[in-house]
């Protein structure tokens, strides 16, 4: 195990903690064998990383040294914890069923000596052994080239926060897992004796393919690929008047930060909880009619010497993202790759329009911030601030230059929960009627047009990340979502001026009512 990483764990709350950030990063058809002598703490480690996964202190986690097994349903996965101590052979892991259901659960093993050639090929390989004072333990966790990556974010997590808080805290310090979403980004609650924070972990992301003019698809749309950009467009938005997150702490090299911590209450978890869905997006809106004051710098900075050139969501980018229609729903829907002339008419069909919606110079509306993904997963609903306050707005990395119109079609035509055609076009009049009040020559016409273009290129775009989530990643709950992009996509469309690519569409792709 020369090449694991080594730690001294002092006491049993840091082995809690160390527990903690392993349960947040492991998946089912992982294993976890735990090595060391009698006494070593091998059950320990269990119990803390099964109450991790269960997010329940106080369940009884019992040594399975007489029952060799013992099983937990956890939320996001069934959890095995075996102790072969006691089995006499190999032979024994048969009745044991071993084997079954490996690639579902989370399998914990102590005394994995004793069926060597049966362990998983993901796996982390966890020798504990004493330490140099009374409850100390040094610990060594190898992993198989399968969860090596995984292993390095578990200890670049670690080594982070033992740097950015003191002992006391660290002692202190709860760690629970939080559900992501399509990116590789990941967060992680702490509770502490103070308010909550969120550890967002956000590394590097290696390079993917060259699709065009020697550059990935991440070059070419200007996807961020590190968390820089967030640190320093938040502290932007701050300035702004805006409720994104602060940023407590932060390591570029790492990828890791601490960041305020709004809540669970999304919008879609308010309208569940009771609040209307009218109140909620007319504040979002109040939102963006006050990010016009205040548009965005070519670079934005934040405290610590943290820039950002801010890049322009402009002609390159919007066809970049609309090919993804032709790459990866063209197959998901009609089971066969699109052909040169029908994508050659998709890209004559569009030209003219992403001319009409690029940035000019002089133009409020065109240079704008684009903030991505305004929409209902990544706004916080906070009915406990005043004003635009109420509206915590996150996942703002990707941010960029380029027209107004974009977020609120992100936010009016929510990709992942209905909104109302009524509730749509109220939202468009109300951000209309109220940046014409702040702007004297604001042009309506022209925004609408913008917003019904901006509208059905996120739609297409959308259509084909959620196809290639399925298609390539597996995702495949991504794919319910579809009929609603494809009946915002028919109301964008009946602009007279998408007559032209209406007719593409109801020729080829013929969108749901």
């Amino acid at each position: 195990m020369s090449d694991a990483w080594q730690l001294s764990i002092p006491d049993e709350t840091r082995m809690r903690l160390l527990a903690e950030i392993i349960a947040t990063k492991i998946a089912p058809g992982d294993m976890i064998t735990l090595r060391g002598g009698l006494g070593a703490g091998k059950t320990t480690f269990s119990r803390y990383l099964i109450r991790a996964l269960l997010a329940d202190d106080a369940v009884e986690v019992p040594s399975p040294t007489f029952t060799l097994l013992q099983t937990y349903e956890a939320e996001r996965f069934p959890v095995r914890h075996f102790d072969l101590y006691r089995i006499a052979g190999v032979e024994e892991l048969d009745e044991l069923e071993f084997d079954d259901a490996a690639g579902e659960c989370l399998t914990i093993v102590e005394w994995p000596e004793r069926a060597e050639e049966h362990l998983g090929t993901c796996r982390l390989d966890v020798m504990i052994s004493d330490g140099d004072s009374d409850g100390a333990r040094r610990i060594a966790i190898a992993p198989t080239p399968d969860a090596k990556w995984r292993l390095s974010r578990m200890q670049a997590q670690y080594e982070f926060l033992s740097a950015a808080m003191d002992a006391d805290a660290l002692g202190a310090l709860r760690l629970s897992y939080l559900q992501g979403d399509a990116s590789t980004r990941s967060y992680a609650r702490l509770q502490t004796s103070g308010p909550s924070q969120l550890l967002m972990d956000m590394p590097k992301l290696p390079d993917g393919p060259v699709i065009r003019d020697d550059k990935t698809y991440s070059e070419i749309a200007h996807l961020a690929e590190d968390a820089q950009p967030f640190v320093a467009i938040s502290a932007a938005l701050r300035n702004a008047g805006l409720a994104a997150p602060s940023i407590d702490a932060f390591d570029a090299p790492c990828g890791m930060a601490l960041i305020e911590d709004f809540g669970d209450l999304t919008f879609a978890a308010a309208m569940a909880s009771g609040v209307p869905q009218d109140e909620l997006w007319r504040a979002a809106v109040d939102v963006l009619v006050h990010l016009r004051r205040s548009p965005p710098s070519n670079v934005v900075t934040a405290a610590g010497g943290i820039t950002h050139n801010m890049p322009a969501y402009d002609r390159s980018v919007m066809s970049a993202e609309l090919e993804l229609l032709c790459d990866w729903y063209w197959p998901y829907a009609n089971g066969q790759p699109i052909s040169d002339a029908v994508r050659q008419n998709f890209a004559g069909a569009w030209a003219p329009l992403i001319e009409q919606v690029a940035t000019m110079p002089d133009n409020p509306d065109t240079n704008s911030w684009v903030l991505r993904d305004f929409h209902s997963p990544n706004l916080i609903w906070m009915p406990e601030r005043d004003g635009i306050s109420r509206v915590g707005v996150i996942d703002f990395q990707d941010a960029q230059i380029g027209h107004a119109a974009y977020d609120l079609v992100s936010l009016s035509l929510d990709a992942r929960l209905d909104v109302p055609r009524e509730l749509h076009e109220a939202l468009l009049n109300k951000y209309c009627t109220e940046a014409a009040v702040q702007e004297p020559g604001f042009d309506e016409a022209a925004f609408r047009l913008s917003a019904a273009i901006l509208g059905a290129q996120r739609n297409t775009k959308i259509l084909g990340i959620f196809a290639r989530l399925s298609m390539r990643d597996g995702k495949h709950g991504y794919l319910r979502h579809i009929p609603r992009i494809q009946n915002y996509l028919v109301w964008c469309l009946e602009h007279p001026a998408l007559a032209e690519l209406r007719a593409w569409y109801d020729g080829v792709l013929q969108p749901a009512e």
